[in-house]
Protein backbone atom coordinates (compact mmCIF):
# COMPACT_ATOMS: atom_id res chain seq x y z
CA UNK A 1 0.00 0.00 0.00
CA UNK A 2 1.25 3.74 -0.74
CA UNK A 3 0.00 6.94 0.56
CA UNK A 4 -1.86 7.69 -2.63
CA UNK A 5 -4.38 9.09 -3.98
CA UNK A 6 -4.43 10.55 0.56
CA UNK A 7 -3.55 14.31 1.29
CA UNK A 8 -0.97 14.95 3.94
CA UNK A 9 -1.12 18.35 6.13
CA UNK A 10 2.06 19.54 7.61
CA UNK A 11 1.49 17.56 10.91
CA UNK A 12 1.86 14.11 8.87
CA UNK A 13 5.49 15.03 9.23
CA UNK A 14 5.38 16.44 12.82
CA UNK A 15 3.91 12.73 13.95
CA UNK A 16 7.12 11.08 12.35
CA UNK A 17 9.04 13.87 14.70
CA UNK A 18 6.98 13.98 17.76
CA UNK A 19 7.56 10.22 17.68
CA UNK A 20 11.56 10.67 17.19
CA UNK A 21 11.71 13.37 19.78
CA UNK A 22 9.65 11.41 22.34
CA UNK A 23 11.50 8.23 21.90
CA UNK A 24 14.31 10.09 22.42
CA UNK A 25 13.74 11.52 25.60
CA UNK A 26 13.03 7.95 26.74
CA UNK A 27 16.33 6.73 25.86
CA UNK A 28 17.93 10.19 27.56
CA UNK A 29 16.02 9.61 30.79
CA UNK A 30 16.98 6.00 30.93
CA UNK A 31 20.75 6.45 30.68
CA UNK A 32 20.72 8.93 33.58
CA UNK A 33 20.78 12.25 31.75
CA UNK A 34 19.77 15.58 33.74
CA UNK A 35 16.16 17.57 32.65
CA UNK A 36 15.11 18.59 30.07
CA UNK A 37 15.78 15.45 28.33
CA UNK A 38 14.49 17.52 25.07
CA UNK A 39 14.85 21.50 23.40
CA UNK A 40 11.47 20.87 22.24
CA UNK A 41 9.26 23.47 24.51
CA UNK A 42 5.85 21.85 23.99
CA UNK A 43 7.02 18.31 25.06
CA UNK A 44 9.06 20.43 27.74
CA UNK A 45 5.77 22.11 29.25
CA UNK A 46 3.07 19.58 27.91
CA UNK A 47 2.53 15.72 29.08
CA UNK A 48 2.50 13.82 26.54
CA UNK A 49 2.81 9.54 26.42
CA UNK A 50 5.81 7.56 25.07
CA UNK A 51 6.20 6.54 21.81
CA UNK A 52 5.88 2.80 22.97
CA UNK A 53 2.67 2.36 24.98
CA UNK A 54 4.68 -0.63 26.97
CA UNK A 55 7.44 2.02 28.09
CA UNK A 56 4.72 4.56 30.00
CA UNK A 57 4.29 4.29 33.34
CA UNK A 58 1.21 2.79 34.36
CA UNK A 59 2.24 0.16 31.28
CA UNK A 60 5.20 -0.79 32.93
CA UNK A 61 3.42 -1.15 36.58
CA UNK A 62 0.47 -3.13 35.43
CA UNK A 63 3.38 -5.38 33.25
CA UNK A 64 5.98 -6.36 36.26
CA UNK A 65 4.08 -5.68 39.66
CA UNK A 66 0.03 -6.84 38.26
CA UNK A 67 0.50 -9.22 35.37
CA UNK A 68 4.18 -11.14 36.22
CA UNK A 69 4.06 -11.01 40.19
CA UNK A 70 1.80 -13.51 42.02
CA UNK A 71 -0.52 -16.40 40.49
CA UNK A 72 0.02 -16.97 37.00
CA UNK A 73 -3.24 -18.71 36.41
CA UNK A 74 -5.38 -17.51 33.88
CA UNK A 75 -7.65 -16.58 36.57
CA UNK A 76 -5.69 -14.86 38.51
CA UNK A 77 -4.00 -13.05 35.84
CA UNK A 78 -7.03 -11.38 34.31
CA UNK A 79 -8.97 -11.04 37.43
CA UNK A 80 -5.52 -8.42 38.23
CA UNK A 81 -5.49 -7.11 34.72
CA UNK A 82 -8.82 -6.09 34.77
CA UNK A 83 -9.32 -4.57 38.25
CA UNK A 84 -6.07 -2.44 37.93
CA UNK A 85 -7.26 -1.43 34.17
CA UNK A 86 -10.40 -0.62 35.26
CA UNK A 87 -9.16 2.27 37.75
CA UNK A 88 -5.74 2.25 35.66
CA UNK A 89 -4.45 4.14 39.04
CA UNK A 90 -1.13 2.88 40.45
CA UNK A 91 -1.88 4.40 43.94
CA UNK A 92 -5.55 2.74 43.72
CA UNK A 93 -3.55 -0.52 43.03
CA UNK A 94 -1.33 -0.18 46.40
CA UNK A 95 -4.14 1.25 48.85
CA UNK A 96 -5.68 -2.42 47.76
CA UNK A 97 -3.05 -4.17 48.24
CA UNK A 98 -2.15 -2.72 51.56
CA UNK A 99 -5.30 -3.72 52.62
CA UNK A 100 -5.97 -7.03 51.34
CA UNK A 101 -2.45 -7.85 51.65
CA UNK A 102 -3.30 -10.17 48.30
CA UNK A 103 -5.42 -9.42 45.52
CA UNK A 104 -6.45 -12.37 43.99
CA UNK A 105 -10.00 -13.51 42.96
CA UNK A 106 -9.91 -16.85 44.71
CA UNK A 107 -10.14 -14.08 47.73
CA UNK A 108 -12.37 -11.81 46.25
CA UNK A 109 -14.78 -10.29 48.06
CA UNK A 110 -17.02 -7.31 46.89
CA UNK A 111 -18.49 -5.77 49.96
CA UNK A 112 -14.65 -5.35 51.12
CA UNK A 113 -13.30 -3.59 48.01
CA UNK A 114 -15.93 -1.48 48.21
CA UNK A 115 -15.36 -0.55 51.41
CA UNK A 116 -12.02 0.34 50.80
CA UNK A 117 -12.59 2.01 47.48
CA UNK A 118 -15.65 3.84 48.96
CA UNK A 119 -13.54 5.11 51.80
CA UNK A 120 -10.54 6.26 49.67
CA UNK A 121 -13.45 8.41 47.73
CA UNK A 122 -14.68 10.12 50.97
CA UNK A 123 -10.84 11.14 51.65
CA UNK A 124 -11.22 13.48 48.68
CA UNK A 125 -8.89 11.04 46.52
CA UNK A 126 -9.15 9.72 43.40
CA UNK A 127 -9.04 6.24 42.61
CA UNK A 128 -9.31 6.48 38.69
CA UNK A 129 -6.71 7.91 36.45
CA UNK A 130 -7.82 11.22 34.25
CA UNK A 131 -6.43 9.06 31.53
CA UNK A 132 -10.04 8.03 29.88
CA UNK A 133 -13.32 8.47 30.68
CA UNK A 134 -15.17 4.99 31.95
CA UNK A 135 -18.68 4.75 31.77
CA UNK A 136 -20.37 4.23 35.36
CA UNK A 137 -21.93 1.80 34.39
CA UNK A 138 -25.86 2.18 36.62
CA UNK A 139 -27.63 1.32 33.85
CA UNK A 140 -26.26 -1.71 33.88
CA UNK A 141 -25.89 -2.88 37.38
CA UNK A 142 -28.20 -0.18 39.45
CA UNK A 143 -25.48 0.54 41.90
CA UNK A 144 -24.98 4.23 42.68
CA UNK A 145 -21.12 4.46 43.04
CA UNK A 146 -19.35 3.98 39.96
CA UNK A 147 -16.58 1.67 41.36
CA UNK A 148 -19.11 -0.90 42.54
CA UNK A 149 -20.57 -1.31 39.34
CA UNK A 150 -17.22 -1.71 37.90
CA UNK A 151 -16.63 -4.80 40.91
CA UNK A 152 -19.65 -6.22 39.72
CA UNK A 153 -18.81 -6.04 36.06
CA UNK A 154 -15.46 -8.06 36.69
CA UNK A 155 -16.66 -10.38 38.92
CA UNK A 156 -19.37 -11.07 36.08
CA UNK A 157 -16.45 -11.88 33.55
CA UNK A 158 -14.82 -14.15 35.87
CA UNK A 159 -18.23 -15.91 36.42
CA UNK A 160 -18.66 -16.48 33.04
CA UNK A 161 -15.59 -17.79 32.19
CA UNK A 162 -14.09 -15.17 30.44
CA UNK A 163 -10.30 -16.13 31.27
CA UNK A 164 -10.81 -19.50 30.05
CA UNK A 165 -12.54 -18.08 26.86
CA UNK A 166 -9.84 -15.02 26.53
CA UNK A 167 -7.13 -18.01 26.39
CA UNK A 168 -9.24 -19.93 23.28
CA UNK A 169 -9.35 -17.16 21.16
CA UNK A 170 -7.77 -17.83 18.41
CA UNK A 171 -7.53 -13.95 17.07
CA UNK A 172 -7.17 -11.13 18.94
CA UNK A 173 -10.48 -10.02 17.17
CA UNK A 174 -12.27 -12.21 18.49
CA UNK A 175 -10.80 -11.77 22.26
CA UNK A 176 -11.81 -8.18 21.29
CA UNK A 177 -15.41 -9.25 20.52
CA UNK A 178 -15.57 -11.29 23.84
CA UNK A 179 -14.47 -8.23 25.78
CA UNK A 180 -16.87 -5.88 23.59
CA UNK A 181 -19.79 -8.22 24.24
CA UNK A 182 -19.99 -6.68 28.21
CA UNK A 183 -21.72 -3.46 29.69
CA UNK A 184 -19.79 -0.53 29.59
CA UNK A 185 -17.09 -1.39 27.61
CA UNK A 186 -16.94 0.24 23.75
CA UNK A 187 -15.01 0.10 21.17
CA UNK A 188 -11.86 2.23 22.90
CA UNK A 189 -12.10 0.00 26.04
CA UNK A 190 -12.18 -3.44 24.73
CA UNK A 191 -8.97 -2.17 22.51
CA UNK A 192 -7.24 -1.34 25.34
CA UNK A 193 -8.09 -4.27 27.60
CA UNK A 194 -7.16 -7.15 24.60
CA UNK A 195 -3.57 -5.25 24.58
CA UNK A 196 -3.26 -5.17 28.31
CA UNK A 197 -4.40 -8.67 28.25
CA UNK A 198 -1.75 -9.93 25.55
CA UNK A 199 0.95 -8.50 27.73
CA UNK A 200 0.69 -11.52 29.76
CA UNK A 201 0.59 -15.33 28.49
CA UNK A 202 -2.93 -15.77 28.77
CA UNK A 203 -2.69 -14.66 24.85
CA UNK A 204 0.07 -14.31 22.07
CA UNK A 205 -1.02 -11.87 19.66
CA UNK A 206 0.54 -10.20 16.75
CA UNK A 207 0.08 -6.55 17.95
CA UNK A 208 0.27 -5.76 14.19
CA UNK A 209 -2.66 -8.16 13.19
CA UNK A 210 -5.62 -5.70 14.83
CA UNK A 211 -6.04 -2.12 15.79
CA UNK A 212 -9.11 0.04 16.72
CA UNK A 213 -8.87 4.15 16.75
CA UNK A 214 -10.17 6.00 19.18
CA UNK A 215 -11.50 8.89 19.55
CA UNK A 216 -8.18 10.86 19.96
CA UNK A 217 -6.58 8.74 16.84
CA UNK A 218 -9.66 9.88 14.91
CA UNK A 219 -8.80 13.36 15.59
CA UNK A 220 -5.00 12.71 15.27
CA UNK A 221 -5.71 11.34 11.33
CA UNK A 222 -8.12 14.22 10.64
CA UNK A 223 -5.62 16.60 11.42
CA UNK A 224 -2.57 14.75 9.47
CA UNK A 225 -4.72 13.81 6.22
CA UNK A 226 -7.27 16.36 4.67
CA UNK A 227 -8.14 13.58 2.18
CA UNK A 228 -8.05 9.43 3.15
CA UNK A 229 -8.03 9.28 -0.55
CA UNK A 230 -11.03 6.56 0.23
CA UNK A 231 -8.72 4.28 2.93
CA UNK A 232 -10.28 3.47 6.40
CA UNK A 233 -8.93 5.01 9.44
CA UNK A 234 -7.84 1.18 10.40
CA UNK A 235 -5.80 1.29 6.72
CA UNK A 236 -3.81 4.43 7.76
CA UNK A 237 -3.13 3.34 10.59
CA UNK A 238 -1.55 0.15 9.18
CA UNK A 239 0.50 2.31 6.36
CA UNK A 240 1.74 4.47 9.78
CA UNK A 241 3.09 1.03 11.20
CA UNK A 242 4.24 -0.70 7.98
CA UNK A 243 5.90 2.38 6.30
CA UNK A 244 7.82 3.38 9.33
CA UNK A 245 11.27 3.17 8.19
CA UNK A 246 10.75 4.76 5.34
CA UNK A 247 9.25 7.96 6.86
CA UNK A 248 12.00 8.28 9.31
CA UNK A 249 14.17 8.28 6.64
CA UNK A 250 12.60 10.24 4.36
CA UNK A 251 12.91 13.17 6.88
CA UNK A 252 16.33 12.23 8.07
CA UNK A 253 15.00 11.36 11.69
CA UNK A 254 17.25 9.00 13.73
CA UNK A 255 14.25 6.85 15.78
CA UNK A 256 15.68 4.41 18.64
CA UNK A 257 13.13 1.91 18.52
CA UNK A 258 12.38 -0.42 21.45
CA UNK A 259 15.88 -2.77 20.90
CA UNK A 260 14.88 -3.80 17.53
CA UNK A 261 10.69 -3.73 18.20
CA UNK A 262 9.53 -1.04 15.69
CA UNK A 263 6.49 0.29 16.70
CA UNK A 264 3.47 -1.36 16.59
CA UNK A 265 -0.36 -0.60 16.06
CA UNK A 266 -1.08 0.23 19.32
CA UNK A 267 1.84 2.17 19.28
CA UNK A 268 1.02 4.38 15.97
CA UNK A 269 -2.29 4.46 16.96
CA UNK A 270 -1.50 6.16 20.38
CA UNK A 271 0.25 8.78 18.53
CA UNK A 272 -2.12 9.90 16.52
CA UNK A 273 -3.81 10.39 20.14
CA UNK A 274 -0.42 12.47 21.08
CA UNK A 275 -0.50 14.63 17.99
CA UNK A 276 -3.41 15.76 17.87
CA UNK A 277 -3.11 17.18 21.30
CA UNK A 278 0.89 18.66 20.34
CA UNK A 279 -0.84 20.07 16.99
CA UNK A 280 -2.88 22.09 19.21
CA UNK A 281 -0.17 24.18 20.22
CA UNK A 282 2.47 23.49 16.84
CA UNK A 283 -0.55 23.81 14.34
CA UNK A 284 -3.34 26.04 15.93
CA UNK A 285 -4.49 26.79 12.27
CA UNK A 286 -5.58 23.00 11.43
CA UNK A 287 -8.48 22.06 13.37
CA UNK A 288 -9.35 18.58 14.38
CA UNK A 289 -12.58 16.95 14.62
CA UNK A 290 -13.88 18.11 18.31
CA UNK A 291 -11.97 21.21 18.02
CA UNK A 292 -10.05 21.75 21.11
CA UNK A 293 -7.81 24.35 21.25
CA UNK A 294 -5.56 23.92 24.39
CA UNK A 295 -3.60 20.89 26.11
CA UNK A 296 -4.62 19.96 29.19
CA UNK A 297 -1.73 18.11 31.08
CA UNK A 298 1.29 20.09 31.90
CA UNK A 299 4.59 17.53 32.54
CA UNK A 300 5.49 17.13 35.74
CA UNK A 301 8.55 15.11 37.28
CA UNK A 302 7.73 12.06 38.56
CA UNK A 303 10.89 11.15 40.60
CA UNK A 304 10.27 7.66 41.07
CA UNK A 305 12.51 5.13 39.08
CA UNK A 306 11.04 2.70 36.61
CA UNK A 307 12.90 -0.66 36.70
CA UNK A 308 12.16 -1.14 32.92
CA UNK A 309 10.70 -4.81 32.29
CA UNK A 310 8.55 -6.02 29.31
CA UNK A 311 6.56 -8.78 28.35
CA UNK A 312 9.12 -11.87 28.23
CA UNK A 313 7.74 -12.87 25.02
CA UNK A 314 8.85 -10.11 23.51
CA UNK A 315 12.45 -11.27 23.92
CA UNK A 316 14.29 -7.99 24.50
CA UNK A 317 14.70 -7.89 28.61
CA UNK A 318 17.94 -8.97 28.55
CA UNK A 319 19.05 -6.28 26.50
CA UNK A 320 16.73 -3.65 28.00
CA UNK A 321 19.35 -4.63 31.35
CA UNK A 322 23.06 -4.87 29.12
CA UNK A 323 22.65 -1.46 27.23
CA UNK A 324 20.04 1.82 28.23
CA UNK A 325 21.45 3.78 24.95
CA UNK A 326 19.20 1.91 22.54
CA UNK A 327 21.72 1.66 20.11
CA UNK A 328 19.99 -2.21 19.04
CA UNK A 329 21.53 -1.12 15.02
CA UNK A 330 17.70 -0.83 14.25
CA UNK A 331 17.95 3.25 13.54
CA UNK A 332 14.39 3.71 11.86
CA UNK A 333 14.80 0.53 10.33
CA UNK A 334 11.12 -0.90 11.58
Amino acid sequence: MSWRPTKTTPVFDTYWRLAAERQAMFFRRLAGQEPPWTDDPILREYKFTNAYRASDRVSQFLIRHVIYEGDQSPDEVFFRTMLFKTFNKIETWRTLAAKLGEISWREFDCRRYDRILTQVMKSKRAIYSAAYIMPSGGASFRFRLKHRNHLALIEKMMCDRLPDRMTEARSMQTAFDLLRAYPTIGDFLAYQYVTDINYSELTDFDEMSFVIPGPGARDGLSKCFSDFGGLSEVDLIRLMAERQALEFDRLGLDFQDLWGRPLQLIDCQNLFCEVDKYARVAHPEIAGRTGRTRIKQKFRINPEPIDYFYPPKWGINNVVKGGVSGKSGHKGKG
